[in-house]
């Protein structure tokens, strides 16, 4: 076969991610590349034959059983491929290289009852299993894991909340990380159920078995032993494919997944403008941040993991639309299906990249409190309003409301306005001292301490999510 330099590839994935994150191109290679394809469906004819093997050559198993694993060495993608050149058709090809591998007599044993969809649709569950257990869970519970990291380590740093962009109330940014830990560990467990729930096939050309009917008289049986060969359980009804939400809820999942990963993308990308900056992400001594202007620190890792889920996820309207097969199959998903290689490569350069923001990200605390005072008494607006309620003004709301707008327009501040207005001061005063707290001039200038239970919920969360590690 012919072979060429990675930068000569068409994908981006098969050169500029490849070249730079080679370890996990290697690991995603071994379960989605066409040597992948290739090896996957010789392992289910392998495993169709030894049933055949054990219920036909009975005092011989062990000897033929030894011969096809011997095949199974010897064959190489190229050898397939080469076949299919002249058979137009890849599992016919498959076929007839493993023939040539095998003992005669086994010859009219290979794929014997079977059509082309029971291997591939096996194989791809298959593959798809052994890819999410073996590569994507763990990578995604090491993000999780500095999640969690994070949550603990500043489960006390308050930061100012924002809404629409707005300075709102305080909380912790362990309680904003904390977020990421309950949505994504939601994610890691249905990623993981769907993962282990993908099914095989052994049902024949239009899923009713009408071909192992006539090779054994207990069609769903031999079906039961060919999977367990495989690790995988049968599809609740066959056509000539697996039903195809097993492995479309897996990946609407993923596609989940990949959008809290992206948003919380979003949150650190914005975290990082100047007039913010209250995180960095790592940046190395010899980095650039622009062509032309040689102060950036451009938040470019968070910026690349958006636009990796820009490019991949609009692609589950796709996914959606291999649901659809006319009758018991047509080949309409023959090419889009092909593509969810690069789906899960995608995501799993999100995961990767944003691992590693999340291992080097700096926390400015220091930052962080004085972006709060410039936000000044009015981060404290929700809890006078609040106290003044409690205390019976019925229109506490806009009681506060007018008295914001007052400040805008005088720039005095909230303490000495309320001062001005001796039902609402006294108010606040009856309110302060039933919590417990004497100086409406300490209250005022300590935004601090109205963090509610974040510290305590970052905590919580994170304990939960810990327990649940140690249990998988």
């Amino acid at each position: 076969m012919e072979s060429r330099l990675a930068f000569q590839n068409l994908s981006p994935l098969d050169h500029r991610y490849s070249l730079s994150n080679p370890e996990l191109f290697q690991r995603l290679s071994y379960h989605l590349s066409e040597e992948a394809v290739i090896r996957s469906c010789l392992t289910c004819e392998a495993a169709l034959l030894k049933v055949h093997i054990r219920h036909f050559f009975t005092h011989e198993s062990q000897r033929l059983e030894k011969a096809v694993e011997d095949a199974l060495r010897q064959i190489t993608p190229q050898q397939v491929y080469e076949e299919e050149q002249k058979t137009q058709h890849n599992i016919r090809a498959l076929v007839n290289v493993f023939k040539s591998h095998l003992p005669e007599e086994l010859h009219p044993y290979v794929h014997l009852g079977a059509t082309s969809v029971d291997i591939l649709d096996t194989a791809q569950s298959l593959r798809f299993k052994d890819l999410f257990i073996q590569v994507i869970l763990p990578d995604m519970k090491k993000l999780h894991w500095e999640m969690i990291r994070l949550t603990e380590l500043h489960a006390d740093t308050v930061q100012c909340g924002r809404t629409h962009g707005q300075w709102a109330v305080p909380l912790t940014f362990g309680y904003a990380m904390a977020e990421y830990v309950s949505r994504l560990g939601k994610s890691l467990v249905e990623i993981e159920r769907r993962a282990l729930d993908l099914r095989g096939k052994w049902a024949g050309a239009v899923g009713a078995y009408n071909a192992l009917s006539v090779i054994h008289h207990n069609p769903l049986e031999f079906e039961k032993e060919y999977l367990e060969e495989l690790g995988l359980k049968r599809s609740d009804h066959s056509t000539q494919m697996v039903e195809p939400e097993y492995l479309l809820r897996l990946m609407l999942e993923v596609n989940i997944a990949f959008g809290i990963i992206a948003n919380l993308a979003d949150d650190l990308r914005h975290l990082q403008r100047s007039e913010i900056a209250e995180v960095k992400e790592y940046f190395s001594e010899d980095q650039v941040g622009s062509s032309t202007m040689p102060q950036k620190r451009n938040p470019w890792n968070c910026e690349h993991i958006k636009s990796l889920w820009k490019t991949f996820s609009p692609r589950v309207m796709t996914m959606f639309m291999d649901q659809i097969s006319e009758h018991q199959r047509d080949l309409s998903n023959s090419a889009s299906s092909r593509f969810l290689a690069e789906f899960v490569s995608g995501f799993m350069l999100a995961v990767t990249r944003m691992t590693k923001v999340l291992k080097g990200l700096h926390v400015d605390s220091a930052r962080m409190q004085s972006n709060i005072k410039l936000s000044g008494e009015s981060l404290l607006a929700e809890a006078v309003y609040i106290l003044l309620a409690l205390e019976g003004d019925t229109q506490a709301h806009e009681t506060v409301r007018q008295i914001t707008l007052a400040m805008e327009r005088s720039g005095q501040k909230l303490i000495e306005i309320l001062r001005e207005q001796p039902k609402s001061w006294e108010r606040l005063m009856r309110g302060l001292s039933r919590v417990g707290i004497e100086s409406p001039e300490t209250f005022l200038a300590s935004p601090n301490r109205y963090i509610g239970l974040a510290p305590k919920l970052s905590r919580a969360i994170a304990q939960e999510w810990k327990i649940w590690h140690e249990q998988h």
